[in-house]
């Protein structure tokens, strides 16, 4: 990957590679979820709970990956073994794998694909009876015969095992090869000479195994993930008018009858309820959107946007914005950590930080809080039912009381009583002649 971030971690569709396969896995029903890490335990805090690690001291190959975790394995047990770069491995293929093992008795089970090219993917070797006698390794010159190169079906690095045939055999494994690595696929010919069966289950979908070793490959895995999280949502009643210009995360959730348009992207733990409209080019990342909400070419981050709300275009929603029932943040207003009432409405070129406004408020244009003193924030609280006039600063903390007025270009920095009108600005003065005494 060319990177100091390690290539599991790598993020494809909103979660790091690793969660992938790590929730096919759970999906399927894995009663044990163990993932061998390296010393430097860089994912250990990142699994999610359940998850159990083994450690690789040195990293001698998938054979002695799996060999760190052979004390973790139960002998009465059905083990999958999947790379934790194989991010498009969903859990029927999993569940598909195990039932033809445990079909056919075998000691080992191999999920196998056909391709074109198959590169340095290890070749399948059957015997007569077609079952599995082992896998030509071909990662480096002299591990294959020129032969054996011919063959295009490969080892997925998917396995099946049946758990204590999996002990005794990695018992066995040597790294003589041109690597000088521990195989697993040398594991076949060890159960086979134990006289137990090794079996090959043809997965069909080469993207299921496909496995990302560098950046275009995770440029593909990531093509191909998104194009399955938007046929879902829209088999589930969603409209995506232009899926191939539009970005949404694994973890993003939509209502029924809600339309995205062109470029837009849906991040994080987003979720967006039904008939809303996410308008082209906005952006929404981990935020609560309702019901019935418009957002039009707006940045959301953060924030939660309740039934009937209105926002932008090119609006900024900070984190803890929140706007309440058919409220409104306008064309290039930008709000943070803020609380918009019921039906009140910041129309336009206005800044909203650290404040509270009651329902049915209206916020005329270029309105600012002025939260920081420099040192510390401090809030705004503005009422029901106030009228604001433009280029209005708040000089926090302060607040302004129900059904009041400001006057346009006020500097407010006393509170307002209820039904009051503020005015502080300095009088106009106006000097007669004054280009004439200039020139």
């Amino acid at each position: 990957m060319r990177s100091k971030v390690p290539k599991v971690l790598h993020p494809l569709c909103g979660q790091p590679l690793i969660a992938w396969p790590l929730a096919a896995a759970r999906e399927a029903g894995a009663a044990r979820v163990i993932v061998v890490d390296n010393p430097k335990r860089r994912l250990a805090d990142l699994l999610p709970d359940g998850v159990e690690t083994a450690i690789q001291e040195q990293p001698n190959g998938t054979g002695d990956a799996v060999a760190a975790a052979a004390s973790l394995i139960d002998p009465t047990s059905t083990v999958v073994v999947i790379n934790g770069d194989v991010a498009l491995l969903t859990a029927e293929a999993i569940k598909k794998l195990v039932a033809a093992h445990e079909g056919a008795g075998a000691a080992a089970t191999m999920a196998t694909m056909e391709l074109a090219e198959p590169g340095t993917y290890g070749r399948v070797i059957r015997d007569k009876d077609g079952s599995v006698l082992r896998v030509a390794e071909a990662k480096k010159a002299g591990d294959a015969t020129p032969e054996e190169l011919e063959i295009r079906e490969v080892n997925s690095g998917v396995y099946a095992f049946d758990g204590g045939a999996l002990i005794a055999a990695l018992q066995t494994l040597d790294s003589d090869n041109a690597q000088g690595e521990l195989y697993l696929p040398d594991v076949l010919p060890a159960m086979r000479e134990a006289g137990r069966k090794v079996a090959a289950h043809p997965i069909g979908d080469p993207d299921l195994t496909h496995g990302v070793d560098d950046r275009v490959d995770l440029a593909y895995a990531r093509q191909v993930a998104q194009t399955r999280i938007h046929e879902q949502h829209m088999r589930n009643g969603v409209t995506i008018v232009d899926p191939a210009s539009t970005t949404i995360d694994a973890h993003v959730q939509i209502g029924t009858d809600t339309v995205i348009e062109p470029h837009a992207q849906l991040r994080g733990t987003t979720s967006i309820g039904a008939d809303t409209t996410i308008g082209a080019m906005s952006t929404v990342i981990d935020s609560a959107i309702g019901d019935g909400v418009t957002i039009l070419h707006s940045h959301l981050t953060g924030a939660r946007v309740d039934d009937g709300a209105k926002v932008g275009p090119f609006a900024y929603l900070r984190p803890d914005a929140h706007l309440h029932p058919n409220a409104k943040a306008g064309t290039f207003v930008e709000i943070k950590n803020s609380e918009i009432g019921a039906g009140t409405k910041v129309p336009h070129l206005s800044y909203i930080g650290d404040a509270d406004i009651g329902e049915g408020s209206n916020i005329g244009a270029g309105n600012i809080t002025a939260n920081y003193d420099g040192k510390n924030k401090h809030r705004t609280t503005i009422g029901s039912g106030v009228k604001t006039s433009v280029l209005t600063a708040y000089v926090a903390p302060v607040t302004v009381g129900d059904n009041a007025y400001t006057g346009a270009g006020s500097v407010i920095t006393d509170d307002v009583p209820e039904k009051a009108l503020a005015i502080a600005r300095a009088r106009q003065k106006n000097i007669e002649g004054y280009a004439d005494r200039k020139s």
